[in-house]
């Protein structure tokens, strides 16, 4: 049983992928039309940099003073919470189905 759970949050973890690799994109592009200035402080590859994860995850994202930006980058920071958390708690089940 241990193991059925673990594996349904790592199905939980790829339904937040699908989520975030629709929203962070569309957020990129938004932050690239409208806000160049932003968006330079991350470069080319923001998609899996780390500061610019950092950025979505800590929420500092809402600096941006433009709303349709924000409904964007909010879904793709939710998803990416449920990824971490999906991950964390399929590892941990993993780890206690092992353990003797």
């Amino acid at each position: 049983m241990t193991l059925f759970l673990a594996l349904c949050f790592f199905g939980v973890a790829i339904g937040g992928f699908t989520a975030f690799v629709i929203f962070w994109p569309l957020s990129l592009v938004h932050l690239r039309d409208r806000h160049p200035q932003v968006r330079n402080r991350f470069g080319e590859n923001a998609f899996a940099q780390p500061a610019a994860l950092r950025w979505l995850l800590t929420g500092d994202y809402r600096e941006v003073p433009d709303r349709q930006f924000t409904g964007l980058a909010t879904p793709a920071r939710i998803s990416l919470m449920v990824i971490l958390g999906a991950l964390a708690a399929s590892a941990v089940l993993w780890l206690w189905s092992i353990a003797p």
